[in-house]
């Protein structure tokens, strides 16, 4: 990558951290939450939501999840990346993708994210040793097909070990997370319901 290119990215990475640090502490604000409330809740420090709310530093998909669910929200909603586009069609190269940088695991949407969505679509592109931060659970379902690489999937007390063609369906109240263990970055299309993310 040039350095102008990573440049770029760092640039648009500080103004999205600071845009979402404002979206999640106006979402705490509107229910009268204190930052140690909810770092309690979501399971981090309240140093540290405190400079996520800044823009300092990002949060990992996980905790971004749980502050959405804290907020009765989803993920998609407090990174503002639900604008309904007409089109029923999402061409390669201009979907949204999110995720803390180039070097994080991060997800390309497949869907629209319009509000009252009933699925949400993402390929999870998870580079070599990445993993999940921890097992998460939340009400709905969840199936997804290994398009690239090799991942470790835990879902519940169980280990599988995937590869490309394999996929899976479970719901989503078991606990569960991932690990790419292969030598290639791994891609997962990976749909659950309700939008979550």
């Amino acid at each position: 990558m040039s350095m102008e290119k990573e440049n770029q990215l760092n640039a648009e990475f500080e103004a999205d951290a600071l845009q979402l640090g404002a979206r999640l502490r106006h979402a705490r604000r509107l229910r009268n939450l204190t930052l140690k409330e909810c770092a309690d809740t979501a399971g981090c420090s309240e140093g540290q939501l405190s400079k996520v709310e800044r823009g300092v530093s990002a949060p990992s998909l996980a905790l971004l999840h749980r502050l959405a669910h804290l907020y009765a929200s989803n993920v998609s909603e407090l990174l503002g990346k639900t604008a309904p586009n007409s089109s029923p069609v999402l061409l390669r190269g201009s979907r949204p993708t999110f995720g803390r940088n180039h070097a994080d695991i991060s997800l390309e949407r497949m869907d629209h994210a319009a509000p009252g969505s009933l699925l949400q679509a993402h390929i999870h592109i998870i580079p070599v040793g990445a993993k999940s931060d921890g097992l998460i659970e939340h009400v709905g379902e969840e199936v997804g097909y290994v398009l690239e690489g090799t991942v470790k999937l835990t879902i519940g007390g169980e280990t599988y070990v995937l590869t490309v063609g394999d996929g899976f369906h479970f719901p989503s109240q078991m606990p569960h997370g991932y690990e790419n263990i292969g030598a290639d970055v791994a891609r997962i299309y990976w749909v659950n319901t309700p939008a979550t993310f």
